[in-house]
């Protein structure tokens, strides 16, 4: 067990300024340790002069250091008109597409696909993200409210018991204020979601904490879930009534392939109005798949990639089989 050598911790408090406030006392009580080596990194240490909603007060300093960058691509900074000639160069420039056998039809899918995510990565460039919180919405009640810096330094003026009184209450209002603001915020938020799209994002945005997890629902007949099995199955009876669980079809044998496919129903199906309808169903930035493409990339080069992705579902529809990669 490793222990801590506070002789290598330094005090940062700088000043008199007091950390804790209650009635008619004022005192020093808190204080912020840093070690020697971060002591040239931390600046600005102050005591903040904006209530805490408690009776001890924030202190503030500023951490000087590298920050790492995250990069990503912003899809609708992308070059399109660039990004469609790249990928119909990289698309001609591709094997020979032989899709009567499995290994042909395979290698297909697999050129298109990064043929589509090579000319979005050459033409969308990586850019740092710009993050920062929402702060909550101010209302003139909390504004109001929001007296309660005043009468803390009136109290720290005039040493009377009785303002103490006055500012605790107006503390304990405040306080209580923000929690109902920041619910109520977050319930209108909640229920203003009412399509898939934002659904979707919300969930991302909350499945990237580890610590929160599917809750119960309340079924019809008042009763809640006790397990994330049991939430999963009340979601699908109640969206999907008349669906069921089946179990995974195995792919065929390589041999199949060769048993005499009706190409023309394929041919007749799968026509180009169809997969271009199809593509136009989606919205554009709507989240890819595992293999990394959205339907902005289709969306965008429609012309040049639909007699490849036609060539295929043709292949797909007459042969019966689905390549591992779209399973």
């Amino acid at each position: 067990m490793e222990f801590l050598n506070t002789t290598n911790l330094e005090i940062l408090n700088r000043g008199n300024e007091p950390t804790f406030s209650k009635g008619g006392r004022s005192e020093v009580t808190d204080i912020t340790l840093g070690s020697l080596r971060l002591l040239e990194s931390i600046i600005g240490w102050e005591v903040s002069s904006e209530p805490s909603l408690s009776d001890h007060r924030h202190n503030l300093f500023t951490l000087r250091g590298s920050v790492p960058v995250r990069l990503i691509r912003n899809p609708r900074g992308t070059n399109w008109g660039s990004f469609k000639e790249e990928l119909r160069d990289w698309l001609e420039r591709g094997p020979e597409m032989d899709m009567k056998s499995e290994a042909g039809l395979g290698l297909a899918i697999h050129w298109v696909q990064q043929a589509l995510i090579l000319a979005f990565e050459n033409n969308c460039p990586l850019r740092p993200v710009k993050t920062g919180r929402q702060s909550l919405k101010w209302m003139a009640e909390l504004e109001s409210l929001r007296r309660v810096r005043w009468l803390f330094n009136a109290c720290r003026s005039n040493k009377n018991p009785h303002s103490w009184d006055l500012y605790r209450e107006a503390q304990r209002n405040y306080r209580k204020e923000v929690r109902k603001a920041s619910k109520n915020a977050w319930r209108a938020f909640c229920s203003s979601i009412d399509d898939l799209p934002r659904s979707a994002r919300l969930h991302r945005a909350l499945s990237r904490d580890p610590k929160i997890k599917l809750g119960s629902l309340v079924d019809s007949t008042g009763r809640q879930t006790q397990s994330e099995g049991e939430t999963l199955e009340l979601l699908r009876t109640t969206h999907f009534p008349n669906s069921g669980v089946t179990q995974e079809v195995a792919a065929p044998a390589a041999a199949l392939l060769t048993r005499c496919p009706n190409w023309r129903l394929a041919t007749r199906v799968v026509i180009f109005r169809s997969v271009e309808w199809a593509i136009d169903s989606f919205a554009p930035y709507k989240s890819p798949g595992l293999d990394g493409i959205f339907p902005g990339l289709l969306q965008q080069a429609w012309e040049v990639v639909i007699p490849y992705l036609a060539r295929i579902f043709r292949a797909c529809l007459a042969t019966g089989y689905v390549p591992a990669i779209w399973r």
